[in-house]
């Protein structure tokens, strides 16, 4: 029988090689001084700089290091999702790899959540060490995400969180779903919360934010609140719309119907063919939800190929059949 474990790091990387050793370094540091039995799963995310032969080095010398590595770049929600089905730990943090976020955190994070009686607890980056390039889109992000999706977080996208393990158990992640997981907690019903958290400036490699991250964030957005608010049921939301909108045409339509039978000639107006294009919308529209109920039911595809395993007992088996309820809380007090 394995050993319980009271926490799991979840680290994803992509191209970030000259920053891993010290970053393991740091994690194991933190993790100890709670007195805490861990884990620290690394997902390679088809990185290209050799950051999958550091990791490999890292779990030769460090069993409980588990290396997961994927045959090409799939995204962090892709490597979130795998972790997540196979952490061990009874709590899951989260951080990047690039050294910005500071594993010391731990101890704040444990203790917010503690006394919060949290279910997640997101960390808040008050003091960003990033260029404006940077740091004013992800502002105005987070205000439109905050007021789109009713989690009022100063820092919806920070890497640096802490879970419990029946959020990341409930939680489906695929997409770029990753920049809104304390929103998608929220709609499941946990408890979330923030506390501010020290951010470092990036010492090695490069940014990988972009223009197009920024826009795809957004539309993201839109789907993400789309799907949730209405409860994965698309015929109610299209299907509301389509029925008032077809009920209308046919009234306009049976009217003019009317208007012939007693006589009145028949001629284009306006309003038949206003009647007759609310019609065929409606239509169209009651199609679309029945579509996108086809296309709700199916789960959401977060198993990827992936290249090489390190310390992974069987790792096909690992996502199999239900786990047990965690035994223990982490304890609230601890060193900072």
């Amino acid at each position: 029988m394995k050993e319980r474990l009271e926490l799991s790091f979840v680290v994803p990387v992509y191209d970030e090689a000259e920053s891993l050793q010290e970053l393991h370094t740091e994690i194991v540091r933190a993790a100890e001084a709670q007195g805490l039995r861990f884990e620290v799963l690394y997902v390679d995310d088809g990185s290209k700089d050799g950051s999958d032969r550091v990791l490999s080095q890292l779990a030769d010398r460090d069993p409980r290091v588990r290396v997961a590595s994927f045959r090409r770049n799939f995204g962090k929600s892709a490597a979130l999702a795998l972790a997540f089905g196979r952490a061990r730990g009874d709590y899951v943090m989260t951080l990047d790899a690039d050294l910005q976020d500071d594993p010391a955190e731990l101890a704040h994070l444990m203790r917010t959540m503690e006394e919060g009686g949290y279910d997640v607890v997101s960390g808040w980056k008050v003091q960003r060490r990033d260029p404006w390039t940077k740091t004013l889109p992800s502002k105005l992000f987070n205000a439109v995400t905050a007021r789109a999706t009713g989690t009022k977080l100063h820092d919806m996208n920070c890497g640096l969180k802490l879970y419990r393990r029946e959020v990341v158990e409930a939680i489906e992640v695929y997409g770029e779903l990753h920049r809104f997981l304390p929103a998608l907690a929220n709609w499941k019903g946990f408890k979330v919360g923030e506390c501010a958290v020290h951010h470092r400036a990036r010492q090695h490699g490069r940014s990988k934010f972009g223009a197009a991250r920024f826009v795809n964030g957004f539309l993201d957005l839109m789907a993400v609140s789309f799907v949730q608010t209405s409860a994965l049921k698309p015929l109610h939301v299209f299907g509301r719309v389509g029925l008032a909108s077809l009920v209308l045409g046919f009234a306009i339509e049976a009217w003019f119907l009317l208007q012939w039978a007693l006589g009145e000639p028949l001629r284009v107006r306006p309003l038949l063919v206003l009647g007759g294009v609310l019609a065929i919308l409606g239509i169209q529209l009651l199609s679309m939800g029945l579509l996108g109920e086809m296309i709700a039911s199916q789960r959401p595809k977060t198993d990827f190929p992936v290249r090489a395993w390190r310390n992974w007992d069987e790792p096909e088996v690992l996502a199999a059949g239900p786990r047990a309820e965690p035994a223990s809380r982490l304890a609230a007090g601890g060193g900072d």
